[in-house]
């Protein structure tokens, strides 16, 4: 059983999945919903979309949708296939790089404009909105080279130290979820001593393709 990485701030590390076989419904008669929910707080944002959606659509519909509220995720865990899940990652990249050439699919002057000015520091205040109201600040490129603190207010510094803590302690607790999983998960799963020539029965429950 292997381990994934636990997140240190919400939005870091989300999982995505997509429900499908809906029946069609809205102005654009979608017929699928994407569900992103956040590691840490399990906090879960639903989109509705189309079945037969590519990479691109999908990186425009969380670039339109969510990246503005979250910032940007640094690794996606879904089902989906590795060349679908890397060509919405690099889709999603693109868009951050070449956010104000894109002008008909996408508002990239107004979602560009909400990130920005919910991540940058107002004079009045010495801080971004987003860490007052929120207490955390969404993650954008430039910040990963950024290393300095900066001075905040005390009571929102109180209120930031609270959500802190809390999610050292969901992250604590996850890791200790895992560790049980695992436990009972590789006592159940003891690696067989086959040899060269050996007989063994297979299974045929999970071969939907056989017939009769």
């Amino acid at each position: 059983m292997m381990k994934i990485q636990e997140p240190c701030r919400p939005w870091q590390i989300v999982h995505m999945d997509w429900v499908t076989g809906l029946p069609p419904g809205g102005d654009r008669s979608y017929n699928a919903g994407l569900v992103i929910v956040d590691r840490l707080s399990k906090k879960p944002i639903f989109l509705p979309c189309h079945k037969d959606d590519k990479a691109m659509d999908t990186a425009l519909l969380i670039w339109n949708r969510v990246v503005e509220w979250t910032g940007i995720f640094t690794n996606i865990i879904s089902d989906r296939d590795y060349t679908f899940t890397s060509a919405l990652w690099t889709n999603l990249h693109q868009l951050l790089g070449a956010e104000l050439s894109f002008s008909t699919d996408y508002h990239p002057q107004s979602d560009a404009l909400q990130l920005a000015y919910k991540t940058s520091i107002h004079a009045s205040t010495n801080q971004t909105p987003a860490i007052l109201e929120e207490g955390w600040s969404p993650k954008l490129p430039p910040d990963s080279l950024r290393k300095d603190l900066i001075e905040i207010h005390p009571k929102a510094a109180s209120f930031k130290g609270i959500l802190d803590k809390s999610r050292k302690n969901a992250v604590r607790c996850m890791e200790d979820s895992f560790a049980y999983a695992k436990e009972k998960c590789d006592k159940s799963q003891e690696t067989p001593d086959f040899k060269v020539g050996d007989l063994v029965l297979v299974s045929t429950t999970s071969f939907n393709n056989i017939k009769g």
